[in-house]
């Protein structure tokens, strides 16, 4: 069966494109290596070098999706922080990007878009874990354009006939995560100043709490979502391991020089309710955070 990975040479995109290769599939991913990796794309696959938010590549990217059974939908500026710093950058990318998708692959005859939505579209919330049916309340330019995008997948099934399901990730680690610039995430970025001899850096006093979830998870979640009868008229399913950790907590399983500098706007807590995902995919998360992290620091030197 044909697949097609949008963002297929990033973090998790790459992971998703791994998977579908070793159940031998046929796969192309478009991807303009703005974030990505070349260095990341299974050699078994093509690369097609679209950038997703112009719409001059539209016709392209149409037949490149011809004769996909679904296309998995990843490619997005990641991160909260520097999306308040370049919000109208993020919109481009993040909103345009994700219509065009939708609009080629309902033009391509695809039958179901995976569309990987995020946790940010919470924001604050007084009630844990978050449930699907929470009000979304975004901080930032990428939350709120995420969410959108949620909105487009729904309005596309019922408008265009086109099946979308949105996957809410949660806190994604894992192999491939990024470890240095604006898209790492904080294991990554941990990881790396440690390397660099410098102290891990904690904003706040460090006690914010996230729901660390592991990539091969997300990955398995995604396959299951586009296989599932149960899901495709733009449902909406957290994607989260179903506990939480500090800040401080994952500083400790990695390293004792760390420095508190000063806080930036974020939610306190993040916490999955994930029987959605349970109930619609069969999907039961496997990752174990605790016995991850010793693997990866020594696998990046860090043994010690």
């Amino acid at each position: 069966m044909k697949y097609v990975v949008v963002g297929g040479a990033g973090f998790i995109g790459s992971n998703i494109v791994d998977k579908l290769v070793e159940q031998n599939h046929e796969v192309v991913v478009i991807d303009n290596l703005s974030t990505g990796k070349r260095e990341n794309i299974n050699p078994k696959v093509k690369l097609e070098y679209i950038d997703i938010s112009d719409p001059k590549q539209d016709k392209n990217m149409t037949e490149v999706m011809k004769g996909a059974d679904s296309v998995f939908l990843l490619a997005a500026k990641a991160r909260v922080q520097p999306s308040i710093e370049e919000p109208v950058e993020y919109e481009v990318n993040n909103t345009i990007g994700t219509l065009n998708v939708l609009k080629c692959a309902s033009d391509a005859g695809v039958r179901r878009v995976v569309y990987s939505a995020s946790s940010s579209a919470y924001g604050n919330t007084e009630k844990l874990p978050s449930v699907e049916s929470d009000p979304v309340n975004p901080l930032s330019p990428y939350g709120a354009q995420k969410y959108y995008g949620e909105v487009m997948c729904k309005m596309f099934s019922e408008v265009y006939g086109l099946e979308t399901v949105s996957l809410r990730y949660f806190n994604i680690y894992g192999e491939r995560q990024n470890v240095g610039g604006a898209y790492a995430m904080v294991i990554g970025i941990f990881v790396d100043q440690l390397l660099k001899g410098e102290p891990m850096t904690i904003r706040g006093d460090g006690e914010q709490r996230r729901d660390f979830t592991y990539v091969g998870d997300v990955v398995n979640a995604n396959i299951l979502a586009s296989q599932s009868e149960k899901v495709g008229n733009g449902e909406v399913i957290n994607i989260g391991n179903g506990d939480n950790r500090s800040i401080n907590e994952i500083a400790d399983m990695i390293g004792d020089n760390k420095v508190n500098v000063d806080p930036v706007i974020e939610p306190p807590e993040t916490l999955a309710d994930n029987s959605k995902a349970r109930e619609l995919l069969g999907w039961e998360p496997k990752g174990n955070i605790n016995t991850w992290i010793p693997k990866y620091k020594k696998e990046m030197g860090l043994d010690v």
